[in-house]
């Protein structure tokens, strides 16, 4: 909890020293959306599985088609078993716990939707980067392992654009993590007859799909003294 607590403070505390230095090209917006699971429970995305989400993010423009976005995201993420074999339906298993994630991501807008010339309304994007994600409910005696851990956000979405202040954007995100026990099943010493081993070569992955309204902010320069 205390790390939980420490990467919200640097994370908020970088939001503000960017958006004070940046202004003119600095975002600010919130999300709410679901969390999904894949993994040796559920081998394929299920929409019965999504369980709700909120993020709130920082957003830096560095040109008119790539954007650096910092973001907190957090909410509960869960699943039951759905057998595919004999041991899975004795193994009977699931999970539910919150997930709190702390992630750097760069967008590439496929559109150049900041032209002032050629105004476009929407433009579809492609993101990737790099998060720490960590668990709160989960507890497996049979494992030690830590409940942070790294994994790579890529995905994208569609921008609208309301006006040049606001804007709305639909976002698809995979998180593809190098950890089995998201949902508290792996391999397992084999000789153990206890039905709760997973497959080792294969991780969980989970999932945000979220609608988010961003705010963009501006500076108005000073006038300056032509003389000086």
């Amino acid at each position: 909890m205390r790390i939980i607590q420490l990467s919200t403070f640097l994370t908020f505390s970088a939001l503000f020293v960017f958006v004070t230095a940046n202004a003119q090209r600095s975002e600010v917006g919130f999300g709410l959306g679901t969390f999904n699971y894949t993994g040796d429970l559920v081998r394929n995305y299920n929409f019965k599985y999504s369980k709700p989400a909120a993020t709130v993010f920082y957003r830096n423009n560095i040109s008119t088609v790539v954007s650096f976005r910092a973001a907190v995201t957090a909410g509960q993420i869960g699943a039951s078993e759905k057998p595919i074999d004999a041991f899975a339906a004795v193994r009977d298993a699931s999970f539910d716990m919150f997930l709190f994630e702390a992630s750097t991501i760069m967008e590439y807008h496929f559109l150049n939707w900041r032209d002032t010339k050629r105004f476009v309304r929407f433009t579809p994007y492609f993101f990737a980067g790099f998060g720490l994600f960590a668990m709160s409910g989960n507890n497996n005696k049979t494992s030690e392992y830590s409940n942070i851990q790294p994994s790579i956000p890529f995905g994208g979405g569609v921008k609208y654009v309301y006006n040049p202040k606001w804007y709305l954007s639909l976002e698809f995100g995979v998180r593809k993590t190098f950890f089995d026990y998201l949902d508290n099943i792996s391999d397992d010493d084999p000789r153990r007859k206890l039905y709760q081993n997973g497959n080792p070569n294969d991780n969980d992955q989970y999932f945000f799909l979220g609608l988010t309204l961003t705010r963009t902010f501006y500076d108005i320069p000073c006038p300056k003294n032509p003389y000086k």
